[in-house]
């Protein structure tokens, strides 16, 4: 799974963007829809248009049912509902939820808390649509209340609760990329085999495009959002950015943007863009946010030690670097090139 592509054809990847044109063959279906605070894109083929409708249609509804039970802001949503009651006592979940956050916890422990979705205890204190942050003071508290051991799981019981009050979990850093491979699960489900599933900077492909031709995805520049800088072929593989131009604002030159370093309680500034290559969509997600928050070398040599992961992440000066697994044999990782560079 771990595609050794050259650096002439990775020489300016900085953040994902999935190129989903649709086909005019019958049998290929395209859809997009507004879920989950972002822009979400199902392209698939089956010979069967009635079976690809049904694919699309499944997508759409996947992605809504989870945005329903996961997301924070909506008030009947059982995140929600474990929010506001978890510190106060056990709040039995679903085992979906369950067990998400058990993989979540999971990637607490491997990145050493880089990952951690009790960020949410100081990130709610950020409004990035109106340019609000917290001061220094509040941001001191909060961060805290940032610990995902404070997070206290009984698997007999499916409950969860928090051990401080003021705690918040938000699983945006891996929800998104969940939803994904719930929805490539359902295509699988129904014969489709070529299929591009995602939801803002998380996708996922099956199969090839077609006829021997591979899903094409590109890259566009961080600082220039109308510049397709790369296109890259990828087959039967995962793709996740995180990338400081997603959601900010800029203030007295400093830019505030919604991935929080959970040592700190502020905008991790160590790199612009962080691109993952992987086997499955909740994996890249995670790993995605991981490799933003620990920084280019403590990143990259994290992404070292996994299998079938591979990485490309633009640091703050707009220069690239990628992991062992995306360079020749006969390159360094030292090897760096300017983020405008040509294709």
């Amino acid at each position: 799974m771990r595609a050794r592509r050259s650096l002439g054809a990775l020489a300016a990847l900085c953040a994902l963007l999935a190129l989903a044109v649709p086909h005019a063959r019958a049998g290929w279906r395209h859809e997009e829809a507004d879920i989950m605070g972002t822009r979400i894109s199902v392209e698939l083929f089956h010979e069967d248009a009635a079976v690809a409708r049904q694919g699309v249609a499944r997508v759409m509804a996947q992605m809504r049912r989870i945005d329903r039970d996961m997301s924070p802001w909506i008030e009947s949503s059982e995140l929600a509902r474990l929010n506001r009651e978890a510190a106060t006592h056990p709040v039995v979940v679903s085992q979906e939820l369950f067990d998400l956050i058990t993989t979540s916890l999971h990637y607490s422990r491997l990145t050493r808390g880089a990952f951690d979705i009790t960020f949410a205890s100081v990130g709610f204190l950020y409004d990035y649509r109106r340019g609000v942050h917290p001061d220094e003071a509040q941001r001191s508290a909060a961060t805290d209340l940032i610990n995902y051991r404070n997070l206290i799981l009984d698997p007999k019981a499916h409950s969860i609760a928090y051990s401080k009050a003021g705690v918040r979990i938000d699983l945006g850093g891996i929800a998104k990329g969940y939803a994904v491979d719930r929805c490539i699960e359902q295509l699988q489900s129904l014969g489709i085999r070529q299929a591009l599933v995602t939801a803002g900077g998380d996708s996922r492909m099956i199969g090839e495009r077609w006829q021997g031709r591979p899903w094409k995805i590109g890259v566009q520049d961080p600082r220039d959002p109308d510049k397709l800088v790369a296109i890259i072929p990828l087959e039967n593989v995962a793709v996740s950015t995180s990338g400081d131009y997603q959601r900010y604002f800029e203030e007295n030159g400093v830019r505030y943007h919604h991935i929080i370093n959970p040592a700190s309680g502020d905008s991790a500034r160590g790199m612009r863009s962080a691109t993952l290559i992987g086997p499955d969509a909740t994996t890249t997600d995670a790993l995605s946010t991981s490799v933003f928050v620990l920084g280019v070398e403590a990143g990259l040599a994290l992404v070292n030690r996994l299998p079938d992961i591979d990485a490309i992440v633009v640091d703050a000066q707009g220069r690239l670097h990628y992991s062992d697994g995306l360079l020749p044999a006969d390159e360094t990782r030292d090897v760096k090139t300017p983020a405008t560079a040509p294709r």
